[in-house]
């Protein structure tokens, strides 16, 4: 393995994901300008995820329809111009 490619700076960061508010505590270099108050009382910095786990068809065997924030009406907004 090659030295010196991999960061150094990992800390425990909180990832949540924003469709069901579910969260996990890991560590990671990510940036993030956010904090959250985890459940042991400790504030630590957020990294925010659309899916996870927790909310992938693949993993609770249930689909489910997340538009967050219209990303369904920002696609054909983007593309719709191409039918022309």
């Amino acid at each position: 393995m090659k030295t010196g490619i991999h960061p150094e700076d990992y800390r425990l960061c909180v990832f949540k994901d924003m469709s069901t508010d579910y969260m996990i505590l890991t560590k990671s270099c990510a940036p993030s300008n956010e904090t959250i108050k985890y459940t042991d009382g400790n504030e630590y910095p957020l990294i925010k995820m659309e899916i996870s786990s927790d909310s992938h068809p693949f993993y609770t065997g249930k689909t489910k329809l997340v538009d967050t924030a219209g990303r369904i009406d920002k696609f054909k907004n983007r593309y719709n111009n191409l039918k022309k």
